[in-house]
């Protein structure tokens, strides 16, 4: 039994990563991502139980109530949190995690020096990386979680001579962790190098606006996973260095996704301080210092439109969000298709403040799967599009990404709703996005505005349609 226990254990390890990687493919796509997400839980199961049979685990009961602890908080966060929120709940369970994995090395590091024990090279650089990786995701994720939550301003936080600092503080660790290397048992040092990183960690993450919260949210979560894989290296367990190497790799293409979706390089999303946050009112009705149009319409004449069209496409943006629209847009496509309209829904890889922000909330309301449609497949059915309805997006649908060359977000690839026959925008008031740019989409001739809140607005269509 002594000999086949640590062979279970390694098989046991070998079919939760093969899970893992099974659940990791079904994330991939809405219609299998809750099935995905339950594969992954299973494999995640059995690696928590292979682990707690290995013989190295002493303590059962302290671990029994870390699990009972953990799961109670996890549960209810998990029931009381708004879809709204989910952005900030992602942002702090990668907080979490990369805090977890820095605490191990840490600990390993006090033990050893309580212990007198010698501290293998290998061991030594993998708990230093660890502490880096784990300490930056720690405090830059708890930064970024403010930032979603509106607990500090959105908009790039920037000083004097910034970057210099940053690079100051990184060699700082290097030199750090070189000395440690050569007297790896000194405790002052240590706990120095581990200052080093959560600051790094805050200083690293304020001077990226909000509108860059998707890329900086994906690229902290392949942070935490590269922080639990070198967490795996300290304690030499195989399932760690599996996961945290899927989470990582996973998360950094999806934040080279993203920064494709903005036409942007992560390093000028990481050191562009770009994004003022939003909200600032620009031309138009809102400031009077532009002659150009806008042309408004009320909830009787936009349910017209809506209602005799052949086709719809609906845009969900980060108004939808707050407004907590999407059950409201869900009744008004239902009622829409009653009366033989064809519906669908656009969904922009960075629309929201996290990847798949936008589907996760029309999956919320129940929003057939195969109605949703990516920027590349719905793009060419603009066309042929009666009405493009826009709930609360602003950066991803403008016009002046493909047209002027001199705005900050030329290049970005948009939801080209302006070659709708005709479109709807709804919006509070006609202040900019997250990137601060006015919107030309705005302004165009066959564009129109519903100003008010989004579930307000979509509610009202929703009852002048049922009187069509």
């Amino acid at each position: 039994m002594n000999d086949f226990l640590p062979t279970g254990i390694q098989l046991t390890y070998l079919v939760a990563a093969s899970l893992f990687i099974l659940g990791l493919k079904k994330l991939g796509s809405p219609a299998t991502a809750r099935q995905g997400n339950v594969v992954a839980a299973v494999g995640m199961l059995l690696a928590i139980i292979a682990t707690l049979l290995d013989q190295q685990v002493l303590n059962y009961s302290m671990i029994l109530l870390g699990l009972a602890i953990g799961s109670l908080l996890g549960a209810i966060a998990a029931y009381k949190v708004q879809m709204t929120e989910m952005p900030q709940m992602v942002g702090l369970l990668n907080g979490l995690g990369g805090a977890a994995s820095a605490l191990v090395a840490v600990a390993e590091f006090w033990r050893l020096l309580g212990n007198s024990q010698a501290i293998p090279l290998d061991v030594n650089i993998s708990m230093l990386l660890d502490v880096l990786i784990g300490g930056v995701t720690f405090t830059g994720s708890m930064v970024a979680f403010a930032k979603l939550q509106g607990i500090i301003s959105g908009s790039p936080i920037t000083f004097s001579f910034q970057q210099p600092f940053n690079a100051s503080l990184l060699i700082t660790y290097v030199v750090g962790s070189a000395y440690l290397l050569i007297a790896p048992h000194n405790l002052p040092v240590f706990l120095a190098v581990v200052a080093v990183s959560l600051v790094l960690g805050v200083t690293f993450v304020i001077p990226i606006g909000g509108g860059d919260m998707p890329v900086v949210i994906s690229l902290l979560n392949s942070f935490s996973g590269l922080a639990a894989a070198a967490a795996g290296f300290v304690v030499m367990n195989n399932m760690l260095i599996i996961a945290g190497a899927l989470v990582g790799a996973s998360g950094l293409i999806l934040s080279e996704i993203m920064c494709k979706a903005m036409n942007r390089s992560l390093i000028s999303v990481l050191f562009g301080a770009f994004g003022s946050g939003g909200g600032q009112s620009v031309g138009g009705a809102a400031t009077g210092t532009t002659d150009k149009t806008v042309r408004s319409i009320d909830p009787e004449e936009g349910a017209m439109m809506l209602g005799y069209a052949r086709s719809v496409v609906i845009v969900p943006g980060y108004g939808m969000a707050v407004a907590q629209a999407q059950h409201s847009i869900r009744e008004l496509a239902d009622q829409l298709e009653r009366m033989g309209v064809e519906v669908k829904y656009a969904i922009h890889p960075v629309a929201g403040r996290m990847p798949g922000h936008m589907n996760v909330l029309l999956a919320e309301a129940n929003v057939p799967y195969e109605q949703l449609y990516d920027m590349d497949d719905i793009n060419p059915q603009f066309d042929q599009t009666d009405v493009a309805l826009v709930i609360g997006a602003n950066d991803v649908v403008n016009p002046a990404a493909r047209s002027d060359a001199k705005s900050p977000i030329y290049g970005m690839p948009i939801l080209e709703v302006d070659k709708a026959k005709q479109t709807i925008v709804i919006k509070r008031g006609m202040s900019t996005g997250f990137a601060g740019v006015e919107n030309d989409l705005f302004y165009k001739e066959k564009t129109t505005m519903l100003f008010g809140s989004a579930k307000d607005m979509v509610a009202k269509l929703v009852s002048e349609v049922k009187q069509l």
